[in-house]
């Protein structure tokens, strides 16, 4: 069991239907109208989806035909990735103004902690109702926050009041909102775990909360630990403004199944270039190379070896995924390859974040 750090005021402000409401702000003619970035090709898969899309069924990670089946008005508009960074980036400006300990998960969300923050503003509540304002003003976007003790809590909050509303979660408040919320919401808790929370008779955080860290253990091993804290409000997790890279990765998937390693190969060759173009950009170098398959029934495989040194260049790449390619026979054609580069030179390099505790 964790021992429990005082309060912090943690921020979780998490943008609204982010690349679609981007689209529909650059082109007026797609305000109000069911949009998915992505997913138009034959073989393409959502990226994301407009509010007025999520009413018919339509998210994130659905393929484009079975979107086109639940929403037939569905607009499918080409992701522009170096514009979602633009915005991303003048988010994060307006962010920092407000603390240093900015923690982004992803081009739209992040994780501020306002503890002690530069506009001297005692209330986190108010604070990310200004930021909230601010984004909205300045970049012509709407934000949701989640604002609590931890990151954890703070999360989950985010999505309640969602598109466009927050909702705070107070220190007293943090046992009975875990208790009375519904497994599945749990941060962390994807459908697999779900499900087997539910054969157990896990159903809510009260039932969570009832089990023994024992009992956690064994039916979840590590993760039984997290469960039998979070739960009990504690998540020590501080925000950490300098994100380390732990992996580089490029896959592509196909239009039609591969079953010929000769045609792999070609193909891996592509996404090797890319991968080391990532690789030389941001000066970063690995060891441990993976390869990705996903066949045709979606199932899933990697392949991985471990170098005794750091590697970025695409040959020396391309002559562990070779081995990794051939190492045993695929058991089906292929639809996505994917080949990643982790244990990273940046893992090196700690940084040191300095966080005060203060009451809420």
């Amino acid at each position: 069991m964790s021992e429990i750090i005082p309060n912090r005021k943690i921020i979780h402000i998490d943008m609204d239907a982010f690349f679609a409401s981007v689209e529909q702000l650059d082109n007026p003619a797609l305000r109000g109208k069911p949009i998915a970035v992505g997913g138009a090709e034959n073989r393409g898969v959502v990226a994301a989806a407009s509010y007025e899309a999520r009413k018919f069924g339509v998210r994130s990670a659905l393929s484009g035909a079975l979107a086109k089946k639940y929403c037939p008005e569905l607009i499918f508009v080409r992701p522009r990735f170096e514009r979602y960074k633009e915005i991303s980036s003048k988010i994060s400006k307006i962010f920092h103004e407000y603390t240093d300990l900015v923690e982004p998960l992803s081009l739209d969300e992040a994780y501020l902690d306002v503890t002690v923050n530069k506009k001297g503003n005692p209330s986190a509540s108010l604070l990310a109702q200004e930021i909230r304002l601010r984004i909205l003003n300045e970049v012509g976007l709407t934000a949701s926050a989640g604002i609590s003790v931890n990151k954890f809590v703070a999360k989950i909050a985010s999505d309640y009041n969602k598109p466009n509303g927050q909702k705070t979660v107070n220190p007293d408040e943090v046992i009975p909102f875990l208790e009375v919320l519904p497994i599945r919401k749990f941060y962390g808790v994807g459908k697999v775990t779900t499900e087997k929370m539910y054969q157990l008779g896990i159903f809510t955080g009260l039932e969570l909360k009832s089990k023994s860290l024992e009992f956690l253990e064994k039916h979840f091993g590590k993760s039984g630990n997290f469960y039998y804290n979070v739960v009990r409000g504690i998540h020590n997790s501080e925000v950490k403004s300098d994100r380390i890279t732990k992996s580089v990765a490029a896959e592509h998937t196909f239009d039609i199944n591969l079953s010929s390693e000769i045609f792999m190969m070609e193909q891996l060759e592509n996404i090797a270039n890319s991968l080391e173009r990532r690789l030389k950009k941001h000066k970063i170098a690995g060891k441990t190379i993976t390869l990705k398959i996903k066949y045709s029934d979606f199932t899933q495989q990697t392949r991985s070896k471990t170098l005794p040194y750091f590697i970025f260049d695409k040959g020396l790449i391309m002559e562990t995924v070779k081995e990794l390619l051939y190492q045993e026979r695929m058991k089906d054609s292929v639809r996505l390859l994917g080949i990643s580069l982790s244990n990273l030179n940046t893992e090196q390099k700690k940084t040191v974040v300095v966080q005060l505790k203060f009451a809420f």
